[in-house]
């Protein structure tokens, strides 16, 4: 089933400020950005080897309503020509979080516009939107700092987690990954272009890669790489970074591409989505393209762009446009949840989870 378009024009400004970036964007019929406004704050954290929580919600205070304005003017657009307001509330930090949900609230009260509460997850699901219609039943490979996790989509708006990370993320094993490399915060793309200089020559573990679930586990390959460098450091060896960094990065996609193509052939699902800040990763890209050329051609394969991929109002604005037409409002009331529940989800459980 391919979703339907709103033959109606419907425009919603987005708010997204769940962690280190606040964006906001004016989204179309849920299809189409007419403006996509994100104020980074990499340069800030990256002192500190990592997202800050305290420093992450100052940077928001000072970019939020300089990005709804710039968001507004770029699509030449007034709030008398918005449909909605939506926001990420839930999960993140609590801190950033509670910037963009009260600048939502403030905007969606001072004009009179209906609040659309988004599940940060099902935003990066949703960036696909931007590419093309979903079909469901369809699957989605969440892959980022935070989370590793597959989703199983019957219909619109209906998510349900076949397989979650028990331990660290993906994303979090590369930033751990790149300090001991002594690399720069954000580590993903530094790994992943390192890895293209070299081999997979250490053979660290693929765990979990054969166990009868869909779940994922990255410390231990954490802590065999970290364990390999200090043992190397203590006997005076030099290890080739490329090397390491292209092992590390096999690994991770063996163990992610495997369990997910069998995940699509056991659910029997036409299109797969991957989503979220690996989702950049050149390497995963390739492997999945290359597994679904020669195992399951039928398989259409959809990744959002790389300015999509990583956190941006835009996807927050085509969840919401699906969320918004199923009648999943919030009231003033609303506030931040960084503990959000994404294990099994309905436009009413939304709904009942935003009150």
């Amino acid at each position: 089933m391919t979703e339907n378009k709103s033959q109606q024009r419907e425009l919603i400004l987005a708010f997204e400020s769940s962690c280190d970036e606040t964006s906001v964007a004016v989204v179309e019929n849920g299809d189409t950005i007419l403006s996509n406004v994100i104020a980074s704050q990499i340069n800030s954290q990256k002192r500190f080897g990592g997202v800050v929580p305290e420093v992450a919600s100052r940077h928001h205070v000072e970019q939020v309503t300089i990005c709804a304005e710039e968001a507004m003017a770029q699509a030449d657009v007034t709030y008398a020509d918005l449909t909605a307001v939506a926001v990420t509330y839930g999960p993140g930090l609590v801190g950033a979080l509670l910037i963009g949900v009260s600048a939502a609230k403030a905007i969606a009260f001072a004009h009179q516009l209906p609040l659309v509460p988004v599940n940060h997850m099902a935003g990066h699901i949703y960036a696909a939107r931007l590419v093309k219609p979903l079909t469901y039943p369809l699957l989605a490979l969440l892959v980022s700092g935070g989370h590793t996790e597959i989703v199983y989509m019957r219909a619109a708006g209906e998510f349900e987690i076949i397989g979650d990370t028990r331990d660290d993320a993906a994303g979090e094993a590369f930033d751990k990954v790149g300090r001991v490399l002594n690399l720069a915060y954000p580590a993903g793309k530094k790994i992943d272009d390192l890895a293209k200089q070299g081999t997979d020559t250490f053979n660290f573990p693929r765990a979990m890669i054969k166990d009868d679930n869909y779940d994922f586990s990255f410390s231990g390959l954490k802590s065999a790489f970290i364990n390999t460098v200090h043992n190397a450091e203590q006997r005076g060896e030099e290890l080739a970074r490329a090397d390491l960094a292209a092992s590390f990065q096999a690994s991770v996609i063996d163990v992610i591409v495997t369990k997910t193509m069998r995940a699509v052939r056991e659910y029997g699902v036409n299109q797969l989505v991957m989503a979220g800040g690996v989702a950049a990763n050149s390497g995963l890209r390739a492997r999945f393209q290359q597994e679904i050329a020669a195992h399951t051609p039928n398989v259409d394969f959809v990744v959002p762009p790389l300015r999509l991929c990583g956190d941006n109002g835009a996807m927050i604005g085509a969840a919401a446009h699906v969320f918004y037409n199923q009648g999943v409002r919030a009231n003033g009331q609303l506030n931040a949840k960084p503990g959000l529940s994404f294990d099994y989800m309905t436009p009413e459980r939304q709904l009942e989870l935003s009150k």
